[in-house]
C-alpha cells in the first residue's frame, strides 16, 4: 500500500440548497477540492437510513439506501420534479441538516417524483431490484412497514405491501444506486477512491432481522434474548448499551456466513475500500441481557473469529478492509488483526491517555495502520486541544514541535506528526482540515441530542489552501501528482 492521506466526511455534512448534503454537483466540487490539495481518499460513514437520533448506526437496512442523500436538482433534470417542487424544498439555513423538516417533507416530494416514472424506467428498476435481492427485501419490508402503520416487523398483522408503494421504495434503490455510481466514478476518474463504513450490528426492527430471524439470536416471542453493547470505557463510565440484536454465529457458519458475503460483495460495489466498525466484535463480543438497564451487566462472549476473516478476505481480495481496534482491545484481538493482516486504526486523541507504549502515540504506529486526527465519535481536533488541562496541552504541543501556546497553530502542527507518521494513510475529518472548534462536532457517544446535523459551506471550502496541502502531501510522500 503506498502512502497516501483523506479526508473524512459524510455525505449529509456537504453544502447545497436542499437542507442536507447530497449526490449532486457539491460531491464533485469536494472530489476536486480532495484531487487538487493531493489527498487520495474520502471516507464518508454509512449510507443507510437513520434512526430517530439521526445515527445510521441502527438502521431499517444495512443494505438499504438513505434516500435524503438523492439529489433532487438531478431529479429535475430527468423530467421527475418541478422548479417549482424544487423551490419549495430549499433549505431555510445551510450551517445543519434540516432533520425535522426533512422527516416531514423530504419522502413525500420523492413519491411525487417517483409516480412520474416512465415506463422504460419502470422496467430498469424492475430488472436492477432482480439483481439485488437485499435491495429487494428492504424495499418490500419498508412498504409493509408503511402498511402496518410503522409497527416493529413481530407486531405485523398486515402481509402484503401496496404497490405503489412498494415500487416507490424501489425507486429509491435504484435512484441512490444511479446517481452514487455517477459520483463514485468521477472520483475515481480524479484519483480519488472511496471508503465506505460498515456497522457491525443491525438494528432488530429491520429487513435484515425480518428477513433473516434464523441469523440472530432471538427468543421464541421472537424479540433478542441479549443485545450489543460495549462495557465502561474512555466514552461512557457505564459503557454503551446499543440494544442491536445479536448474531447467532453458530447459524451464520452453518451456511457459509452467507448474509455477510451478500453484504460484503454489496458494499464493495458502492465503495472501493471500507471500515468495518467494531471489529473487536469478530474475536469476541458484549453480550447484555435484553432486559438490563445499563451495559454493565453484559458479559464477553467468545465471536467468530478466524472463519469470518476468512470469508471477508476471500470477497474483498486486495480491496482495502480497515478493521475498527479501537476500544477494549486484549491480545487474542490483536492476533486476530494481524491473522487479517488488515490495518487498524491510530487515533491521535487517544495517543495521550496512557504511557509512551501507547500504540496511538505516532512514534509507536506500525506501517500497516490508517492514523486519524479524530473520528466521527470524538472532539474536533482544535475541540481536544481547547479542553486539555494545560500539563497534557503542554506534552502534545512538545511532542508536535510546537513552540508557541497558540492554539491554532498547535493543530496544524498535529496535522503534520501525522502525516510524517510511519502509517501507511491518514486520514483527517474536515473540521480538522478548517482547524473548526467543538461546535461542529459530528457526533458525541451516549447522547441523542445534536448529531450528525453539521454541514460545511462552500465558501468555507473553497477557502482551504488547496496548495498547501499539497504541498504537505508532496513532503510527506502521501502523493505522486
Amino acid at each position: 500500500m503506498n502512502r497516501s492521506s483523506g479526508v473524512l466526511m459524510h455525505i449529509s455534512s456537504l453544502y447545497g440548497d436542499y437542507s442536507v448534503g447530497s449526490f449532486g454537483k457539491e460531491a464533485m466540487e469536494f472530489i476536486d477540492f480532495l484531487s487538487e490539495s493531493g489527498f487520495s481518499y474520502w471516507q464518508v460513514l454509512p449510507f443507510c437510513m437513520t434512526d430517530d437520533c439521526n445515527s445510521p448506526y441502527k438502521s431499517f437496512s444495512s443494505f438499504g439506501a438513505n434516500p435524503l442523500f438523492i439529489d433532487l436538482p438531478t431529479l429535475k433534470y430527468k423530467g421527475l420534479l418541478t422548479d417549482a417542487e424544487l423551490w419549495e424544498a430549499k433549505q431555510k439555513a445551510p450551517y445543519l441538516c434540516e432533520y425535522h423538516r426533512l422527516s416531514s417533507e423530504r419522502l413525500p416530494l420523492l413519491r411525487i417524483a417517483a409516480g412520474r416514472v416512465g415506463e422504460d424506467e419502470k422496467k430498469e428498476i424492475a430488472d436492477f431490484i432482480k439483481k439485488f435481492p437485499p435491495l429487494a427485501e428492504t424495499a418490500e419490508f419498508l412498504a409493509l412497514r408503511e402498511a402496518n402503520v410503522g409497527k416493529e416487523w413481530v407486531d405485523w398483522t398486515v402481509d402484503t405491501p401496496d404497490d405503489d408503494e412498494l415500487f416507490f421504495w424501489q425507486f429509491i434503490q435504484h435512484e441512490f444506486f444511479t446517481q452514487w455510481s455517477m459520483i463514485k466514478s468521477y472520483a475515481n476518474s480524479k484519483g480519488i477512491k472511496i471508503i465506505g463504513d460498515i456497522p457491525i450490528y443491525v438494528a432488530f426492527d429491520s429487513a435484515d432481522v425480518w428477513a433473516n430471524p434464523h441469523q440472530f439470536k432471538l427468543d421464541k416471542n421472537r424479540r433478542p434474548s441479549c443485545v450489543a453493547g460495549v462495557p465502561p470505557d474512555y466514552f461512557s463510565e457505564d459503557g454503551q448499551l446499543w440494544g442491536n440484536p445479536l448474531y447467532d454465529w453458530n447459524a451464520m457458519k452453518k451456511d457459509g456466513y452467507s448474509w455477510w458475503s451478500r453484504r460484503i460483495e454489496y458494499m464493495l460495489t458502492l465503495f472501493d475500500g471500507v471500515r468495518i466498525d467494531h471489529f473487536r466484535g469478530f474475536e469476541s463480543y458484549w453480550s447484555i441481557p435484553a432486559d438490563a438497564k445499563t451495559a454493565k451487566e453484559g458479559k464477553w462472549v467468545k465471536g467468530p473469529g478466524r472463519a469470518i476473516v476468512d470469508k471477508i478476505r476471500e470477497i474483498a481480495g486486495d480491496r482495502l478492509i480497515i478493521a475498527e481496534d479501537l476500544g477494549d482491545i486484549t491480545p487474542a484481538v490483536n492476533s486476530l488483526l494481524k491473522y487479517s493482516k488488515f490495518p487498524g486504526m491510530r487515533v491521535f486523541q487517544f495517543a495521550f491517555l496512557g504511557d509512551e507504549e501507547s500504540p496511538h502515540l505516532p512514534h509507536n504506529y506500525v506501517k500497516n495502520s490508517i492514523a486519524y486526527s479524530g473520528t466521527h465519535d470524538n472532539n474536533t481536533l482544535l475541540g481536544y486541544v481547547w479542553e486539555l488541562d494545560p500539563e497534557t496541552r503542554a506534552r502534545v504541543f512538545e511532542y508536535c514541535n510546537c513552540e508557541s501556546d497558540d492554539w491554532n497553530r498547535g493543530c496544524v502542527m498535529i496535522i503534520k506528526t501525522l502525516m510524517a507518521s510511519h502509517s501507511d494513510t491518514v486520514i483527517f475529518p474536515i473540521q480538522d482540515i478548517f482547524v473548526y472548534g467543538k461546535d461542529t462536532r459530528m457526533n458525541t457517544p451516549g447522547t441523542s441530542e445534536s448529531n450528525w446535523a453539521y454541514r460545511i459551506t462552500r465558501d468555507q471550502l473553497f477557502a482551504v489552501d488547496r496548495k498547501k496541502f499539497h504541498r504537505l502531501n508532496r513532503l510527506y510522500g502521501r502523493t505522486e501528482n
